[in-house]
């Protein structure tokens, strides 16, 4: 917005009553304003304000706003995803996550899986990956075996140590 210095409305006899402005006055104003490059003035005299707005016209909020009578309910934060334990009767090797991450269970969306439900797997083969900071992480299998449960649905967040595998070896 551009501002300029102006000289004020020169004193007239013309001017109103009650040392306000006269049209003459408000005249002048608009003129400068328009040969100018000056976007915005104000000027008071007395107990009278003059304000010249060049261009879009501003949008003022209400000086005592109503009020807010509606109740916004606020959702209750999500409860974290409870940490699915094997039970402490099934056999087998359980599989962790390394870290906090993304769990996939296959290198692309349109993929098919690293690995199933009874498929027998490798030691150092690749169960999955973990994105973790924008790394993808293969996690392998630590002992050659059956798959027995995937224990995480796919594209979810899962904690450090958190199961994701049951291993049965041999």
């Amino acid at each position: 917005m551009a501002s300029r210095s102006l000289k004020p409305p020169p004193e007239r006899a013309s001017a109103a009553p009650g040392g306000g402005f006269s049209f003459e006055d408000v005249k002048l104003l608009v003129q400068l304003v328009e040969e100018s490059q000056v976007t915005h003035i104000a000027w008071q005299r007395g107990s009278e304000k003059v304000v010249i707005r060049r261009g879009e016209r501003a949008v003022h909020p209400p000086l005592h706003p109503a009020p807010v009578t509606a109740v916004v309910p606020i959702p209750a934060p999500a409860a974290a995803p409870a940490v699915r334990e094997p039970p402490l009767d099934a056999p087998g090797v359980v599989v962790s996550s390394p870290f906090v991450g993304t769990f996939y269970r296959s290198p692309s969306p349109d993929a098919p899986p690293f690995v199933d439900v009874g498929q027998k797997v490798k030691k150092g083969q690749t169960l999955c990956i973990i994105e973790a900071m924008k790394l993808m992480n293969e996690i392998e299998s630590e002992v050659d075996g059956t798959v027995a449960e995937i224990m995480v649905p796919n594209a979810t967040a899962v904690e450090f140590g958190e199961p994701l595998f049951r291993l049965i070896p041999g």
